[in-house]
């Protein structure tokens, strides 16, 4: 006769595959490796005989528990802490001890109360070895059913209470069982201890488990040739709650359940904790935001002023343009033929009138801008680097959680972005990166004209694109001045100088505010990317943290959802 169903089979194998995959999850997350562990020993327990697991503190009388289970002596009994392990009590002809880890031993006895059930024998919580707590904590999640023994003398103490919470985050099913009643003076004592328990039970479990008071020395001296003691010590009811009510079919859902609560319990655990750090980074990625928000306002912000001091620049052109056409006007004239014989003289008088200083106004202006650029671009550099370090500073203390290298990861990221902004701040030249930005300016404005300038300023390309102008435009009055015989030819050549110059104005001035519009908006745009580089690192690990921290909520989430299904499909099931 097969113990299994075909659809019980079905469950156990798609059981053990989903928790498998839990397994391997966890892994990768990197949650706690004594959590790994508890799930990997829960899905091995599957392959085991139902484990009855008995827990309380020392001296509560689970080693006298189990005998009387037993219906003989066969574990020692004592006051002090006697058992040092967990044992797990299996069926044996013979008795024989087998050690299977540092703090774990199979037992094998000739009891027949074994043959469907393995029993484990665990630690004293609350002994002076408080390592004892730690092996009874590990192997709870085993368990198939908990059996919390409690002492009549001392029931349900603090300590008792925090361990039965342990326990009960596993999702297990729990029997409570009040022991050494037999010390009572009379039933209204044992009442008043019941009742006792039981409040205090129910407020930290949230459900009202079975209560069973016994006395174990009772029930096994009447099973060793006493049964007068037999109604007295009230373990019938136990026993008959332990083989009757988990019968076959009973035990096996309960063994099936267990491992799936551990499962529950990790996934809810670590899918809160993924919770917890998307929140947490939800607070870095606004910071990131903002940096990236600001970044766009500067930019915005810096081409707009720009614009600005270039309109100045503009103007000088455009006043220089006006003394162009009131020279005209006074030289081009019949009353100025002789002067406009003398090439040398119209050229310098209009260098003089016309040109000026204009060279020299631009260069003021253009260094002027490269002053402003420099220290707008610095103040950036230090705002961007100091915000993202404030606000960082603002919750670090809320930082809850340690799995991986998150937070390490992070404050050093943020403490090196610090670092090499001061570096920065520490070691920018202003009149060092004044001078590469006019060398670059000037290089854009060569490029732009044609003109092979060496290493000259821009003061002086403007002065030899002026220069040009002058040459051209005076080679027009010399024109004029040949043709001044006729009266009419000089108001043409008026005319024809002026819109002359216009046109030679208006291309220095087009090709002076394209180069260096364009030239400037690179330079803006180079000091953001510089500044993007620097903080990378954090950028780039936060939106790393936050997409692998989401795959691992939305998994865990996931098989949170799969689990209760496939409990609903068990609790449900039928042999």
């Amino acid at each position: 006769m097969e113990i299994l169903s075909k659809t019980q089979k079905q469950l156990l194998t798609q059981e053990r595959d989903l928790l498998n995959q839990l397994r391997l999850s966890l892994a990768e997350f990197g949650v706690k490796e004594e959590d790994q562990t508890a799930l990997t020993e829960s899905i091995r327990q599957l392959d085991d005989f139902f484990l009855l697991v008995v827990v309380g503190e020392f001296n509560a009388g689970k080693s006298a528990f189990i005998n009387a289970l037993l219906g003989d002596y066969f574990l020692e009994e004592g006051v002090t802490p006697t058992t040092t392990k967990v044992n797990i009590l299996r069926y044996g002809t013979k008795k024989k001890k087998s050690h299977l880890s540092e703090n774990i031993e199979s037992l094998t006895l000739n009891a027949a109360y074994l043959k469907e059930i393995s029993i484990v024998d665990t630690p004293g919580t609350n002994a002076i070895i408080r390592e004892h707590e730690v092996i009874t904590s590990l192997f709870v999640p085993r368990s198939d059913l908990i059996l919390f023994v409690t002492s009549a003398d001392r029931p349900f103490t603090e300590s008792e209470r925090l361990f039965l919470e342990k326990i009960q985050s596993w999702g297990k099913k729990v029997v409570l069982v009040i022991n050494k009643i037999d010390i009572l003076q009379s039933p209204d004592a044992l009442d008043e201890i019941q009742e006792f328990v039981a409040d205090n039970v129910k407020k930290t479990l949230k459900n009202s488990p079975e209560i069973f008071p016994i006395s174990s020395q009772q029930a096994l001296k009447a099973k060793q040739g006493e049964p007068s003691l037999w109604n007295d010590s009230r373990f019938e009811a136990l026993e008959t709650y332990i083989m009757t009510t988990l019968d076959q079919e009973s035990r096996l859902r309960l063994k099936l359940l267990n491992p799936l609560g551990v499962g529950r319990h990790l996934s809810s655990q670590y899918a809160e904790f993924f919770e917890h750090r998307l929140k947490m980074l939800q607070e870095d990625l606004v910071l990131i935001k903002d940096v990236d928000d600001q970044l766009i306002i500067f930019q915005k912000d810096m081409l707009e002023s720009f614009q600005l001091r270039m309109s100045d620049i503009i103007k000088i052109l455009l006043e220089m343009e006006q003394r162009g056409e009131d020279f005209f006007s006074e030289y081009i004239r019949l009353a100025r033929i002789f002067d406009l014989m003398k090439k040398d003289k119209i050229q310098r008088e209009y260098e003089e009138l016309v040109v000026a200083d204009v060279p020299a106004q631009i260069e003021q202006k253009v260094t002027a801008i490269i002053d402003w650029l420099v220290d707008a671009n610095l103040r950036q550099w230090q705002a961007i680097t100091d915000h993202i370090a404030e606000g960082r500073q603002k919750y670090k203390d809320r930082i809850v959680g340690d799995i991986g290298s998150f937070i390490y990861d992070r404050e050093r990221l943020i403490n090196s972005i610090r670092k090499e902004a001061n570096r920065v701040v520490e070691t920018y030249d202003k009149a060092r990166e004044a001078d590469q930005i006019a060398r670059r300016s000037q290089n854009a404005v060569t490029a732009t004209a044609a003109i092979s300038a060496g290493a000259v300023g821009l003061g002086t390309l403007v002065t030899i694109l002026a220069t040009t102008l002058t040459t051209d435009v005076t080679g027009i009055l010399l024109a004029g001045a040949m043709a001044a015989l006729g009266l009419f030819i000089i108001p043409a050549r008026r005319r024809q100088a002026k819109k002359e110059m216009r046109t030679k104005v208006k291309t220095m001035r087009d090709q002076l505010t394209d180069s260096l519009s364009t030239h400037f908006s690179q330079e803006i745009e180079r000091v953001l990317q510089e500044i993007k580089d620097t903080i990378a690192p954090y950028t780039r690990f936060i939106r790393s943290e936050n997409e692998n921290n989401q795959h691992a909520h939305q998994t865990l989430k996931n098989y949170l959802t799969e689990i209760n299904n496939l409990t609903e499909q068990i609790e449900s099931s039928k042999k």
